[in-house]
């Protein structure tokens, strides 16, 4: 799921390339989703790239890459062109950071019924802010232990960069609700009341980074008011 402004910006992107072979510029991008700067489509851009639907091409100015389409608009498409990443070189082998607590789930368990339900609210890299989703999409069981006070939701993530956190892309996180972060604290971010990402929390000055555990992604900088925490990283899921 893309937001409105990402859908209509892909969609943008993807119709230019079809009539004229380039991809559109900044100023156009800009005057078709009415927006007031260009600092808003570079946003939109980027959460594109994240997201795996389009590619910016190296040293060429305009370079854009339509790779996939949603799947409500274009199946065939994307099953012919299926986006996947690539390894990130020199990452194998490297000693692991500390990863958030996981708990594998190759099936049932005799310790379910042990188990506490907690609801998936969708995946944070869909860039949906978590606010504006107010029904589960299912729900899952964790160890009570795992989710030990307050309120929790889970998310699945979509996307690679939190790889070197221990986070790939399938896995489903465990989310405590909370609106504050201690540097270092991998976070739900929402920014600009539009996108959420699951990135590492730092302050740089009066600013807030959102940090990607992939050297592929650059850390992005925001004025504190553009940027709420919506939850912290509590623990992991992963399926085999």
């Amino acid at each position: 799921m893309l937001t409105r402004k990402q859908h209509e910006l892909l969609l943008f992107i993807h119709e230019r390339l079809k009539e004229s072979g380039i991809p559109p510029s900044f100023d156009e991008m800009k005057e078709a989703l009415d927006l007031a700067s260009k600092s808003g489509i570079h946003r939109l851009i980027t959460a594109l790239e994240e997201r795996g639907f389009i590619r910016r091409l190296p040293n060429r100015a305009r370079a854009l890459e339509v790779l996939r389409l949603p799947d409500s608009i274009a199946p065939g498409l994307n099953a012919a062109r299926k986006f996947s990443p690539a390894v990130i070189q020199g990452s194998l082998g490297r000693p692991a950071p500390k990863e958030p607590q996981r708990l594998q789930a190759p099936g049932n368990d005799d310790d379910a019924t042990a188990s506490v339900s907690i609801p998936v609210m969708g995946r944070i890299a869909a860039g949906v802010p978590i606010d504006a989703i107010q029904h589960r999409t299912h729900s899952i069981s964790v160890p009570p232990d795992m989710i030990a006070g307050g309120e929790h939701y889970a998310l699945e993530v979509k996307g690679d960069s939190m790889i070197e956190a221990g986070i790939f892309d399938g896995d489903t996180v465990i989310i405590r609700n909370a609106n504050t972060a201690n540097p270092g604290e991998i976070v739900v971010a929402l920014v600009d009341e539009e996108e959420a990402t699951l990135k590492r929390f730092r302050r740089k000055g009066a600013s807030i980074a959102l940090e990607a555990a992939n050297p592929a992604y650059e850390t992005r900088i925001f004025g504190p008011d553009r940027v709420k925490v919506q939850g912290k990283l509590v623990g992991l899921i992963r399926r085999y």
